[in-house]
């Protein structure tokens, strides 16, 4: 194994499930070897909290040395490209680059031309592989399996990354994938369901943020009025399955897709998603570097 990790499609699931192997035995905390004098530059060319600074927190601990880019202190400002930014980084010498961009599919115009191995932290509208990853192994943790579970991604779908990856990845593992949310905000082939079934017929409830800064147009519904018609509440929590659980990949707007009481309630797994994620990204790093 090993090199990019740009989309979960162009792994098999036997490469996916080693890498989650992996992540759990970094979150049982079992001992591992550092990879010492490995040099890592995270180029997130987009605002981050938990992708950047788990992917830092993980590279440290794998005993990375850390180069993070600052667009708005960079050549960017003096127009220089997106391909010769990332190139430069390219020609010093970096053992891994771990990059995000608002461009879907911005990785095209750097394979093949780009000979540091590329971690994709998130492209555009397009793919999150390491969200996916630990929104996997947070699933697999809490059932202990993946195949036969049914999970409804609410929300913004269009314009989310998270749900595109999700969709496609969760559906080759045998799950049951379903989206609601704002009829304008679906998409074909994605399998919509009322809101209300979403919350009774399946195990996992992912809600997702309005994204607002992807969209062309105004989103014409209120935050209150989303909130009562999509967001989950004390009163529509009951209709959700005993042993059912709430995910987000966060940020999380509070009482918005999810009730201020119900981010840190007993269904939720939202800030174990973030724990994971740091095992997740080290596990990743170790793929692409060639590890184990």
């Amino acid at each position: 194994m090993g090199g990019n990790l740009l989309r979960l499609r162009d792994l098999s699931l036997a490469e996916i499930e080693a890498i989650l192997d992996q992540a759990q035995d970094f979150c049982d905390g079992e001992k591992y070897q550092k990879l010492a004098g490995k040099i890592v530059c995270n180029l997130f060319f987009e605002p981050s909290t938990r992708t950047l600074y788990s992917f830092q927190v993980a590279q440290e601990r794998l005993g990375l040395k850390v180069i993070s880019f600052n667009p708005g202190s960079s050549s960017l400002q003096k127009d220089e490209s997106f391909y010769d930014t990332v190139k430069t980084f390219d020609s010093f010498g970096a053992d891994l680059l771990v990059i995000r961009h608002s461009q879907n599919e911005y990785y095209n115009e750097l394979v093949d031309k780009v000979s540091t191995p590329i971690i994709n932290g998130g492209d555009g509208t397009g793919q999150h592989p390491t969200q996916s990853l630990l929104d996997l192994l947070t699933i697999r943790q809490e059932f202990g399996h993946l195949d036969g579970l049914s999970v409804a991604i609410i929300g913004d779908i269009a314009h989310s990354r998270v749900a595109h990856t999700n969709f496609e990845i969760m559906k080759r593992f045998g799950m049951q994938v379903y989206t609601s949310g704002p009829p304008e905000y679906m998409e074909e082939g994605m399998n919509f369901i009322p809101f209300e079934q979403a919350l009774i017929r399946c195990d996992i409830i992912m809600a997702l943020r309005i994204q607002h800064e992807r969209h062309q147009m105004k989103f014409n519904m209120s935050l209150e009025e989303y909130h009562q018609t999509y967001g989950l509440n004390a009163q529509n929590v009951d209709l959700m399955r005993k042993s059912a659980i709430i995910m987000h990949p966060a940020p999380v707007n509070r009482n918005v897709e999810i009730a201020d009481e119900l981010v840190e309630s007993s269904r939720s797994r939202i800030f174990k998603q973030m724990q994971n994620g740091v095992f997740v990204r080290m596990a990743v790093i170790r793929y692409a570097l060639g590890g184990d």
